[in-house]
Order: structure tokens, then C-alpha cells, then sequence
């Protein structure tokens, strides 16, 4: 009996002894981190007894620099006060790549290059040349820039290009319907540039979807030349049935 007894109370004892060591059943609900900046991280994570651990760093260019985009566990999990919480920052500095050497490709090659690298192409300019439509410079601010320079990803590269010997033209493509973020791609591809853009139901280019554009499609256009777009809202006009109806 007296074996029992203490056999009773040492696993009494050892229960009460790991619950007090584990915390059992004390628990906090995870904050949620997400737009907070690395300068307010330490106030808001004492605030909530919990502890952080910044684990990996991202540059998005749509967020503000240094808030958090990321955690694990997810807002609103159970933890174990003083538990540590992983989070993913946007980067302070933005990432960077090496200029790629576009000289002597086509536009179409140079175009697929900058793509490849994170780069967008700029504003094209066609210069007499024999090499028609070959990249004779690639500038970045007004000034050429050499392969293996250090340059912001996402950054703009002006490119210089030959005429060819006939100084030959081009046509203007068929941007009606088309929605912004496809008008440059789609004018660059026929070596051309973007021109006034014009917004005729506001600026919410989310709906917005070009209505006319000058020159008309299949228009005779100097290489190099630009196109000027009229967007207007796809709420507010039938892009469907009233393609040819775009007077002003």
C-alpha cells in the first residue's frame, strides 16, 4: 500500500512538474506582423510577448521598404508565449543585376535579353545604318552603359538602332482593346514608341482598355516613330460591338 501511495504521488508530482516546465494550456494568439516596419518590429513584439527572428528579405517595389511580408506561424495561431516567429522583410536595397551586352543583336534578341536580366526596354531611337534593326547602343539615363555594370533590376534601357540602307517603315499594330500593360510590349515589338496616353474614364488602368489611337492601325510609320492611345473604361463602353465607333 505504502509503495502505491508514493507511487501515486511521485507521478502527481511529475505531472504538475512538466506541466509548469511545458506551459500547458498557456497559450497566445500570433499578431499578425504583416506592414510592420523593422524600426517598430521589437516594440510590437515585447507588446505581444512573443519573440521574432527575421529570416529572409525580399525586394518588392510595391511595398514599403523594411515592413514584413511574410511570418510562420500565420496570424491568429496558438502558440507558446515566447514562442519565435520568422519573418520575411522587404529588402532596404533594391536587387541588382549585371548590365547584359546587347550590341549587335536584333530587337526582337535584346528585347528576350532584358527580359531575361529584369530589365525593361526604354524608348528605341533609329538611326542611319546599314545593320537594319540591330542594336548598334544601349543607354541608361541618357548615358551608354557597359556589360557587366551593376544596375537596379526593373530599370529602363534606351536602345540605339540601325535604319537599314532604305530607311524602311513599319505599320502602326491594332491596339484597340488592348489594356495598358500590353500596348508597350506589343509597340516595341514592331519597333515603335509609346506616345501621349490619354485616359478618358479616370486612371484605373485595371479597366481601362485602349479606345483609338493615332496613327490608325496599319498605318505607314518611321521606324522609331510613336503612337499615341485614348483609353477608356471597359464599364463604361462596349469594346465588343463598337470597335469602328471612335470619334471624339
Amino acid at each position: 500500500m505504502i509503495a502505491i501511495v508514493l507511487t501515486v504521488v511521485i507521478i502527481w508530482v511529475s505531472l504538475k512538474l512538466l506541466n509548469a516546465y511545458t506551459r500547458h494550456g498557456s497559450y497566445i494568439i500570433v499578431p499578425d506582423f504583416y506592414g510592420v516596419v523593422i524600426a517598430d518590429l521589437e516594440d510590437f513584439a515585447s507588446d505581444h510577448d512573443i519573440k521574432y527572428i527575421i529570416n529572409d528579405s525580399l525586394y518588392d517595389n510595391a511595398q514599403p521598404k523594411g515592413s514584413v511580408i511574410k511570418q510562420d506561424p500565420l496570424p491568429g495561431t496558438k502558440v507558446k508565449k515566447n514562442r519565435k516567429i520568422y519573418l520575411t522583410v522587404v529588402a532596404l536595397n533594391p536587387e541588382q543585376v549585371n548590365m547584359p551586352n546587347l550590341i549587335d543583336l536584333t530587337m526582337r534578341q535584346a528585347l528576350s535579353m532584358l527580359e531575361t536580366y529584369g530589365l525593361k526596354a526604354g524608348s528605341l531611337t533609329y538611326v542611319p545604318d546599314i545593320a537594319h534593326n540591330a542594336v548598334l547602343r544601349q543607354k541608361f539615363k541618357g548615358a551608354d552603359i557597359k556589360e557587366g555594370t551593376l544596375i537596379e533590376k526593373g530599370s529602363s534601357i534606351d536602345l540605339v538602332l540601325g535604319k537599314g540602307e532604305d530607311n524602311e517603315s513599319t505599320k502602326a499594330p491594332d491596339l484597340f482593346g488592348k489594356k495598358q500593360n500590353q500596348v508597350l510590349s506589343i509597340l516595341q515589338s514592331a519597333s515603335l514608341n509609346i506616345g501621349n496616353e490619354i485616359f478618358l474614364d479616370g486612371n484605373d488602368t485595371t479597366v481601362a482598355r485602349v479606345y483609338k489611337q493615332r496613327p490608325e492601325a496599319n498605318t505607314a510609320i518611321q521606324y522609331g516613330g510613336t503612337v499615341d492611345v485614348w483609353y477608356r473604361s471597359e464599364k463604361k463602353y462596349d469594346f465588343t460591338n463598337n470597335k469602328n465607333n471612335t470619334d471624339d
